[in-house]
């Protein structure tokens, strides 16, 4: 089974007006900051995988570099195709655009292997460990559901978890300190919101200090949820990389006594030192996450006890064939894994067909509003969730295609490669 076409789709941002139908929101993580990839071979099967942030950036580094590599090869050869990618693109330096285009195209190949021998993923990568997976909801804003963020943001916390427990749902994620960190506002602005992806981003610039007051009023919004459903609800704090060390010291002390279930990339992942000092000074799990793209990124912290959960994305971290050597890495030292996921339906499903094979596997991240919405209007089949579950069906592959009527789109952008159009740069 031969490659004989790379298909790359990605769309240009419109006014918020434009986006709006039955599901799709105008939304900060809506269709413009996706990649998809379309591998299309001599046996007429299209494999299908997607990746998130800088997709022109992305899109040009598939086209003009990876593909001479592929097209013309044999599409099973996944761990060649992923060391010959990776090897070229590392000559320079591999992390960010290259390993995201390396993800999408890692996903689709596994997705055509699974085609072409009538079985989902989770079974060529050696079968079940489990056959569904406990997800918890990272509480951001989307249609039908754009009160998650605003209402643990506006002191309703308590209102959210109840609704989730209620969809068996029993874990939930927010980032209730961001909003006393500096952002991108400049010298003039320290506090001003920034508007990126369609929405106030949670990046922003390190922050040195955090008041008694900022922090009880992070807190209290923790306390929302204990006060209102105990413990019958598990919380992560998103931290975003916002904070220094004595600062990231601060929070997780605070946050002690409420039981956190753990606290994600309070700092940034650049300093593996840094977080061995602050798992000396807490008690609550630490998790490192998807800004670590490779397992050469996630070794030191595994290695050093920087981290007791590891989270890679699957659409960042170099696909199903790198997140798999991650999480057998945090294996040997007895970590469990949890996958990133508020990127698309795509790379959900690639998490999935990971999470139910692998053995140390911990939950799955979902956003209930993207599941119940846009990320239905991508893919041909829903992903299934039930009582706060998830499963996938025993389909070929990935189990889904992409909508091709998203190709009809005035401002949708297909882009491809052939052996009729390959150039050698």
């Amino acid at each position: 089974m031969k490659i004989t076409k790379i298909e790359t789709i990605r769309f240009e941002p419109t006014p918020d007006s434009q986006w709006k139908s039955e599901y799709s929101p105008a939304g900060r993580q809506a269709l413009p900051n996706n990649l998809w990839v379309q591998i299309h071979t001599d046996e007429g099967l299209v494999g299908l995988g997607e990746t998130y942030y800088s997709p022109r950036a992305v899109s040009a580094i598939i086209h003009d570099l990876f593909a001479p590599l592929l097209i013309g090869r044999e599409a099973a050869n996944i761990e060649n195709h992923w060391n010959n990618l990776f090897s070229i693109c590392n000559f320079c330096g591999h992390a960010g655009a290259e390993m995201r285009g390396i993800s999408a195209i890692d996903i689709a190949l596994w997705d055509l292997f699974g085609q072409a021998t009538n079985r989902p993923i989770y079974e060529l990568l050696g079968g079940q460990s489990r056959n569904k997976i406990a997800i918890y909801n990272t509480c951001v804003g989307s249609n039908p559901y754009d009160d998650d963020l605003l209402l643990w943001s506006n002191g309703q916390a308590g209102e959210l978890a109840a609704s989730l427990l209620e969809q068996g749902i029993t874990a939930m994620k927010f980032w209730p300190f961001d909003q006393f960190g500096p952002t991108l506002g400049g010298p003039n602005s320290t506090h001003a919101p920034v508007t990126l992806w369609g929405g106030e981003t949670a990046a922003g610039v390190l922050g040195h200090s955090i008041s008694n007051d900022q922090l009880t009023s992070g807190l209290q919004i923790v306390e929302q949820v204990r006060n209102a459903v105990g413990n019958r609800m598990q919380i992560a704090i998103e931290g975003h990389a916002r904070w220094d060390l004595p600062s990231a010291i601060r929070i997780a002390k605070a946050l002690e006594p409420l039981d956190i279930m753990w606290l994600e990339e309070i700092m940034p992942p650049d300093n593996v030192e840094a977080y061995v000092r602050l798992k000396s000074q807490t008690a609550i799990p630490i998790c490192q996450s998807e800004r670590l793209l490779s397992r050469y990124a996630f070794r030191p912290f595994i290695e050093q006890h920087a981290c007791d959960i590891v989270m890679p994305d699957a659409s960042w971290c170099g696909g199903i064939t790198e997140a798999r050597k991650i999480a057998t890495m945090a294996d040997t030292y007895y970590l469990p894994v949890t996958l990133h996921d508020t990127i698309g339906p795509v790379a959900l499903i690639a998490a999935a067909h990971l999470m139910l094979h692998l053995p140390n596997a911990l939950i799955m991240e979902t956003v209930r509003g993207y599941l119940a919405g846009w990320y239905r209007e991508v893919v041909t089949d829903p992903i299934p969730v039930r009582d706060g579950a998830l499963t996938l069906e025993n389909r070929p592959g990935l189990g889904t295609r992409f909508n091709e009527e998203l190709k009809q789109l005035p401002n949708c952008r297909v882009e491809t490669t052939d052996e009729g159009s390959l150039t050698i740069w």
